[in-house]
């Protein structure tokens, strides 16, 4: 990412003078960047908790966890990873050509990012659908036959306490879904104030900070995929 600095220029150019309460440009830039990096920290405290909790039940029970995996479609992971992983390239992009003054690139680039997006939550709605079908619902919701389960894994014993795995995974993907939902329409709100001019290599603020989101919930999700899926 280009470490280039706004300045006080035109509005119309799609760059702005500094608010009243910043001594200048420079330090609205460098104060709004170190607000979106505190928020990110809230973020991953967040995430992190449900992490430190998924450590402590899979040394509990490791088998649920290990039986619980194996009714993930790695397949459908393995392609929202590329997904995510190719969304942030064009994120990226996207910043990248607003700081050059290419709008019209910019919009294309953050439009495939929604695309993927909606990609990535289309795939969870299928797998989703599979396992609400299945009854393999978390906690006290499960209802899923444990011998038609059994003689699925090819007679491997399924744990009676099989709800816990369910309950992280909805949790944890759930959540990072609603998050892909946010940034999916944070970046649309950029998008449409790109089109409309409003940002330019002088002032791309709000840009770069939704970029970084962005990419904070494509790296949640690159440690959930092995967690849930593969470990």
């Amino acid at each position: 990412m280009s470490t280039a600095k706004p300045t006080t220029l035109n509005v119309a150019a799609g760059e702005r003078h500094h608010a009243h309460h910043y001594d200048n440009a420079e330090h609205e830039y460098q104060s709004s960047k170190q607000g979106v990096w505190l928020f990110l920290c809230t973020e991953i405290l967040m995430f992190g908790g449900l992490f430190v909790a998924y450590a402590i039940f899979h040394q509990m029970f490791p088998e649920t966890f290990k039986v619980g995996s194996k009714f993930t479609d790695v397949k459908y992971g393995a392609v929202n990873t590329v997904v995510l992983l190719f969304s942030s390239l064009t994120m990226a992009l996207g910043i990248y050509y607003v700081q050059v003054r290419e709008q019209k690139k910019a919009v294309i680039a953050m439009a495939v990012t929604i695309l993927c997006g909606f990609g990535f939550m289309a795939i969870k709605y299928l797998e989703y659908s599979h396992k609400i079908h299945l009854g393999l619902l978390p906690g006290d919701w499960y209802n899923g036959n444990l011998q038609a389960m059994a003689a699925e894994l090819g007679g491997l014993t399924v744990p009676a306490n099989i709800g816990l795995y369910f309950s992280f995974y909805f949790m944890m993907t759930g959540l990072h879904g609603i998050h892909v939902l946010i940034g999916m329409g944070a970046i649309g709100w950029v998008m449409v104030r790109t089109m409309k001019g409003q940002f330019g290599p002088g002032y791309y603020t709000p840009v770069e900070g939704v970029g970084l989101f962005w990419h904070l919930v494509d790296l949640v999700w690159i440690y959930l995929f092995p967690l849930l899926y593969l470990v």
